[in-house]
């Protein structure tokens, strides 16, 4: 009883892979790996530890234990995420007032909904017990996700979170086959390009300077929330490429700038 069966694993097995930011205590990272297993997960990646797996998390695991000797270590986010064509935060924190816009929350069942028939890596990223994911850090993400839990307390267990996400996803996929590819998801290299674009705008626009990382943030975020594929972004880069230098211009003659704000009003 609990011994693994050999069957194949899930289509999405080395395609959606787990990250964890600083995880804390070894219980919940034996315990996360045989969460991924039992759901058909594989690629569970690790930032900013030491890459000894201690006692207690291989007894965790079980019979997870494939899952702790192909992790990958990572010092920072962004490498655990450089060959991700979509990046998916994990939050609990819902913010109220200005600060929501910045927050576009995905239930979990949503996300594999989104993806099936697109092709190409996703990563689900999880913070450290306690405190999440750094603002900075849910910045690099593409698309946000939370898990509906009571108000009074909010904050979930690391490996129970992993579980539902893992779940949701195993049992989207267990009611549906993927019978085709009907496009795939924007490479990681001109995702990369498309957020540098969107930096420089926000950094050039006129603006308050408080609202530029919110622009920016939104702005990505309601880009990436459509899917896009690589025409459709290489279209969009023309058009913020051009924005971009019709505003260095601007920058560089304020004059001109001010007299077309003076004739619109």
């Amino acid at each position: 009883m609990g011994e693994m069966l050999d069957v194949p694993p899930p289509d999405y097995s080395h395609r959606v892979s787990i990250i964890l930011v600083r995880p804390q205590f070894d219980g919940n990272i034996g315990a996360v790996a045989r969460s991924m297993m039992n759901f058909g997960f594989s690629d569970l990646r690790i930032v900013g530890r030491d890459p000894i797996w201690s006692e207690e998390v291989r007894n965790r695991a079980k019979h997870a234990q494939s899952v702790l000797d192909n992790a990958k270590f990572f010092d920072d986010i962004e490498s655990a995420v450089s060959d991700t064509s979509l990046v998916v935060g994990t939050s609990g924190k819902r913010e109220k007032g200005s600060k929501i816009s910045f927050r576009h929350f995905l239930e979990p069942e949503d996300l594999p909904e989104m993806l099936n028939n697109l092709d190409g890596n996703i990563s689900i990223v999880f913070g450290p017990e306690g405190k999440g994911l750094l603002n900075s850090e849910l910045r690099i993400c593409d698309l946000l996700i939370t898990i509906p839990t009571w108000p009074g307390y909010p904050i979930m267990n690391l490996s129970h979170a992993v579980t539902i996400i893992c779940y949701a996803w195993y049992k989207s996929k267990s009611l549906e086959t993927r019978t085709s590819i009907d496009a795939n998801l924007l490479s990681p290299e001109l995702k990369n390009v498309l957020r540098q674009e969107i930096t420089m705008l926000s950094e050039i626009i006129p603006t308050i300077d408080f609202r530029r990382s919110g622009i920016e943030e939104t702005l990505h975020r309601v880009i990436m929330r459509g899917l896009p594929k690589d025409d459709e972004i290489h279209r969009l880069l023309g058009v913020l490429h051009t924005t971009n230098i019709a505003f260095e211009y601007f920058s560089k003659n304020p004059e001109i700038w001010e007299e077309i704000i003076s004739n619109k009003s």
